[in-house]
């Protein structure tokens, strides 16, 4: 009989994040695939846990993915973490995700903070609509695309960022926005030094450029404000003219143009009239 694979939430910062369940199934598991042992071990170590760790990073080859899998398809239970948060969200772990997937193997969601719901949630955005972009590609064609991508972007977008490279992106985000659109950067989320600051982009730009960027960063962008259409009074009409075919009175048809174009329904009457004389 197979196995189960849980997927397994660890704290983004404050080890007093984790939870009763996640402390029994991290104890309970015959084994845990780590993203690094390292961190993980140091985690289980403050709670005294002694489950054996194996590795699942994004290094791992595909031999090894699928051992894993094999395990768990003996019979044998195994948490997937990463080194903070939920696993598969820019982890390795959404590869072992989807081999126990396509095998049919038993897959229980453990559920833990994540740092792009935290950051959405203290950023001061808007949150109605959002959007994961991850990090930025290194690579310029991809690099490009993805800025291209987040020129035009509506929703609020959620970006990860290293400190060293947080510069380099500030820069190429500002580049490519207006100069009033706003940025949340959530910093060490959970830890001592938690800090949050909105501002426009240039301002973090400037920002930054005077204070040496410390700690993991989670961007939150604001999407770009989009453009009502202004209609004219020939477009007002036209629309009007639909609504009398649709045997609508002509006071009926101008007051319904009127309500979705925004033209004041007498300069449609008039025109509807003066189009028929």
């Amino acid at each position: 009989m197979s196995g189960i694979l849980y997927v397994t939430g660890t704290p983004i910062g404050n080890l007093e994040d984790i939870t009763l369940r996640q402390l029994r199934i991290l104890q309970d598991a015959d084994f845990i695939a780590a993203e690094d042992t390292r961190v993980t071990r140091k985690l289980l170590t403050h709670f005294e846990i002694k489950t054996e760790l194996v590795s699942c990073h994004e290094h791992s080859s595909d031999s090894v993915m699928q051992h894993i899998a094999d395990r768990i398809q003996a019979g044998e239970s195994c948490a997937v973490v990463t080194d903070a948060g939920m696993p598969c969200i820019s982890d390795p772990g959404e590869e072992l995700v989807r081999i126990c997937q396509e095998r049919g193997i038993p897959i229980q969601a453990v559920p833990g903070p994540s740092a792009v719901i935290t950051a959405l949630a203290v950023s001061g955005a808007a949150v109605k609509q959002f959007v994961f972009y991850g990090f930025l590609p290194v690579e310029k064609k991809q690099r490009a695309e993805m800025l291209s991508d987040l020129k035009s972007e509506t929703r609020t977008a959620v970006l990860y960022e290293a400190p060293h490279k947080l510069e380099k992106t500030l820069s190429d985000l500002a580049e490519i926005s207006a100069p009033d659109r706003k940025i949340s950067l959530c910093r060490e989320l959970t830890k001592i030094h938690e800090e949050v600051l909105r501002m426009s982009l240039p301002e973090a730009v400037n920002y930054y450029a005077g204070h040496a960027p410390r700690g993991e960063f989670v961007l939150v962008l604001d999407g770009v404000q989009k453009q009502e259409h202004v209609y004219t009074l020939e477009e007002a009409v036209t629309l009007a003219e639909t609504y009398l075919a649709e045997q609508k009175s002509t006071s009926a048809a101008a007051k319904l143009a009127a309500k979705e174009t925004g033209i004041p329904k007498n300069q449609i009457y008039q025109a509807l009239h003066t189009g028929n004389d």
